[in-house]
């Protein structure tokens, strides 16, 4: 009976303290593209694309770490519409009117090519300001501090008046 006493007295214990952690409620709110298509009409901003597939480990970590920050989940929800784009993904996609295919010979959505530049690397993170505009990729696993300078060169609007590298040598990193 003391044994039982124990280990009910152990779980409740266990139970409050998993319950009542704080937990990250903030997440970035992700569309896809065809969520995109209808929310940017009516209020056009920068848009973010996270390019990943499904076996990519970095895609994974990316999404644990960096788009997990708080920091980073603020200011891309506030400043972007963020989009997940599988760049394997089969389904015909619609970007600025413009329909994709999925290309069988590269094994990739032609939206991602046309994201990325033809430069398939995964994850790739692309900043396009408005839904015509050249897309601007930044291939590779991005650390929260690392994201900071291109999230607010384009977030703020800096890209109008200023080229990133010139952006970048007075940047002050805050996160």
């Amino acid at each position: 009976m003391q044994k039982v006493t124990r280990f009910l007295f152990i779980a409740i214990l266990f139970f409050l303290a998993v319950a009542f952690r704080p937990f990250n409620k903030n997440k970035v709110q992700w569309l896809t593209v065809a969520q995109l298509q209808e929310v940017y009409s009516k209020n056009p901003k920068p848009i973010l694309v996270d390019v990943y597939t499904s076996w990519c480990g970095w895609c994974k970590v990316m999404d644990k770490e960096t788009y997990s920050n708080q920091k980073v989940v603020a200011y891309i929800n506030e400043h972007y519409y963020a989009v997940k784009f599988d760049a394997e993904q089969k389904e015909t996609a619609e970007w600025g009117g413009k329909k994709y295919e999925y290309n069988k010979d590269n094994k990739v959505n032609d939206l991602a090519v046309y994201l990325c530049n033809g430069q398939m690397s995964f994850p790739t993170t692309v900043f396009v300001t408005a839904l015509d505009a050249q897309p601007a990729p930044l291939a590779g696993y991005l650390k929260a501090k690392e994201i900071e300078a291109p999230l607010k060169f384009f977030g703020e609007g800096v890209y109008k008046t200023k080229v990133f590298p010139q952006f970048n040598q007075s940047f002050t990193a805050s996160w």
